[in-house]
């Protein structure tokens, strides 16, 4: 904590994108810096997926897309994303966890004229990527997160945090993780160069733990 506190003028308001192929931690340190920053964390994916989860024609439609293990298209992230950053907790900043994923979705967030400070993007091998995401399990009552290995529940396949059952989503089979990890290498890294142009840019080595990466992200924020 004293590490942001140091530089928390610096720190307030800040507009970051967390940029990096599922299963890269993204998610669990956008948390992290999100608590300790009072930045909300905005992920179009949990956003899609609460959506499916209540029935709506919209996360219908976007459930389709990720039980595949294919992009949503972009219309439909936009539009989400587009009502979400107006709200009134996103004006003095927010982490993006997730968005943008394809060229267009970055110039659309350029076209609403809100300026992103820093682009932080996390890399790790495709082997760590795999190993990390198909040992993932959901909980089916509050969507707390474990993984058969590291995070392990203390009764097997139930929620440590409400007793829910425990499950492995559609889109974490291994089948589905290497065909979301090719669409990834084929619409999205293209993103790196587009941010690496515009000088915002920031590479984190997340091949360590969560706390390891948290730590890279207070590093690189304070440069």
């Amino acid at each position: 904590m004293k590490a942001w506190r140091r530089r928390q003028d610096t720190l307030d308001n800040m507009r970051l994108i967390f940029l990096g192929p599922p299963g890269a931690g993204k998610g669990t340190v956008a948390k992290k810096v999100s608590q300790e920053l009072g930045l909300p964390q905005i992920s179009t994916g949990d956003m899609l997926r609460e959506a499916a989860k209540e029935g709506v024609p919209l996360g219908r439609k976007a459930k389709e897309y990720m039980d595949r293990g294919e992009l949503v298209p972009d219309e439909i992230i936009i539009g989400v994303l587009k009502n979400r950053i107006i709200q009134q907790d996103c004006k003095n900043g927010f982490i993006l966890d997730g968005y943008p994923r394809t060229l267009l979705q970055a110039k659309a967030l350029d076209a609403f004229g809100i300026p992103v400070d820093r682009v932080l993007h996390f890399h790790l091998s495709e082997k760590t990527l795999i190993e990390r995401i198909t040992g993932r399990l959901t909980c089916r009552n509050c969507g707390a997160i474990y993984h058969k290995k590291n995070i392990k529940p203390k009764v097997k396949g139930k929620c440590d945090a409400c007793g829910g059952v425990l499950y492995k989503r559609e889109d974490q089979e291994e089948q589905a993780v290497r065909k979301r990890l090719e669409v990834y290498r084929r619409q999205t890294r293209p993103l790196i160069v587009f941010y690496q142009k515009k000088g915002m840019l920031t590479t984190i080595d997340a091949e360590g733990t969560p706390e390891e990466s948290v730590e890279k992200v207070k590093i690189a924020l304070r440069k």
